[in-house]
């Protein structure tokens, strides 16, 4: 027979994020008592009021088609949001709504990418990153963040990396997986290397609303008109409002991107889901009380549960700015244990202890696990109580 795959997904790496979710549930259906930490997705429910425009949009017949770059009432919310939030002005055609800023991502590298052009991707990734930027023909190219860096490159480290046939960099800020935040300066000195090697910014601000202690989030179009010129923003409403499931996200920058962008759109997805899209307009339009009742959780949890973990025998725990994930380096607790990786000692929590953790090999940074913070506070206290349980009995000096 015939060779029935394409080229371009025999090389594809499934999400590791999505996979130990998969596994964890799969115990659980076997009635193993099994905490998930692995989800990136806040553990509340879409508040109440979204809900209620979404069933009110449906009863008023709002079911049919949109334009494929999303609904002009949404279009504006967002332009009002961007405004507000981080005093950036745009324009509809600068705007486009998307099935979930995963799938704008996806969208957008489709459209400015070129057989071999690269993205410089900084580590440690989000899983998805270079996987979709190898679907669109390019190439990443990897810049390490060490720890000792808080897991953030410096401007010499993106000089270093632009060669000719470099396209964009992207920056994911507050980060998935390490939780650290850019600060105004960072993001300064990244966009003048960028601005005078001539290449793109995507600034991922999906976790903009999540930052902790005093930290705010400053957006890399903020810098100057220049800079926004050559920046593309993306979120969305999956992490600020918890609406994960709803799948909506968007993009902002320049016209002819977006026009490219909604064009794929409309030989692909159509349009996102109308009834989440007028859910969307509630959520950026209506009170945001709900928003920042589930930050302050986050940060509670945060503070209680960072010592804890920091306490385990061979973690190393950088404290997060923001998002809801903590990054520890368990190298050594994987290796006084007796685990030949930390893939295998993470593999070892799950079967043995009962925890599921995302080992950090699926974004670049062997030596981590990353652990979700998005549930509840007893959970997370008995998880790492498993966890330090576990290390202790197997560590050898």
């Amino acid at each position: 027979m015939r060779e029935l795959l394409a080229n371009r997904v025999k090389t594809l790496t499934p999400s590791s994020t999505l996979a130990i979710t998969a596994k964890a549930k799969e115990l659980k259906e076997q009635g193993i008592d099994v905490i998930g930490l692995g989800a990136g997705e806040p553990d509340f429910n879409t508040p109440q009021n979204i809900l209620d425009a979404a069933v009110e949009s449906m009863t008023k017949g709002l079911t049919k088609y949109t334009p494929a770059g999303g609904l002009p009432v949404l279009k504006q919310a967002i332009i009002d949001k961007l405004a507000r939030d981080n005093h950036l002005t745009y324009k509809p055609n600068e705007i486009i709504v998307g099935v979930g800023a995963k799938h704008v991502l996806y969208t957008l590298f489709q459209v400015i990418l070129n057989e071999g052009d690269e993205v410089i991707i900084p580590i440690p990734y989000w899983v998805s990153y270079p996987e979709q930027v190898k679907l669109a023909g390019g190439v990443p190219v990897y810049v390490e963040g060490t720890a000792e860096q808080s897991y953030k490159i410096t401007p010499q480290q993106l000089a270093d990396a632009v060669t000719e046939k470099t396209k964009a960099v992207i920056i994911n800020s507050p980060s998935n997986p390490s939780g650290m935040i850019y600060s105004r300066e960072e993001l300064e000195a990244l966009a003048k290397v960028a601005d005078e090697k001539d290449i793109l910014i995507i600034s991922d601000e999906i976790y903009e609303k999540l930052v902790y202690n005093g930290v705010e989030h400053f957006s890399m179009a903020q810098i100057s008109e220049q800079i926004k010129a050559r920046t593309i923003v993306v979120n969305g409403v999956a992490k600020s409002h918890s609406m994960t499931g709803w799948r909506i996200g968007y993009a902002a920058g320049r016209a002819d991107i977006i026009k490219a962008m909604t064009d794929l759109a409309s030989h692909s997805t159509s349009n996102a889901t109308t009834t989440a899209q007028y859910a969307t307009v509630e959520a950026y339009n209506g009170p945001q009380t709900a928003v920042e009742e589930m930050r302050k959780a986050f940060e509670s949890r945060l503070e209680k549960i960072y010592p804890q973990l920091s306490a385990i025998p061979g973690f190393k725990v950088l404290k997060p700015q923001g998002a809801f994930y903590l990054l520890p380096d368990v190298s050594e607790a994987a290796a006084k244990t007796g685990y030949e990786s930390v893939d295998a000692f993470a593999k070892a929590l799950l079967e043995e202890a009962n925890v599921a953790v995302i080992p950090g090999s699926g974004f670049g940074a062997d030596a981590t696990i990353r652990l979700s913070y998005a549930t509840s506070l007893e959970l997370l206290e008995e998880a790492v109580r498993r966890i330090d349980t576990f290390v202790k009995s197997k560590w050898q000096d």
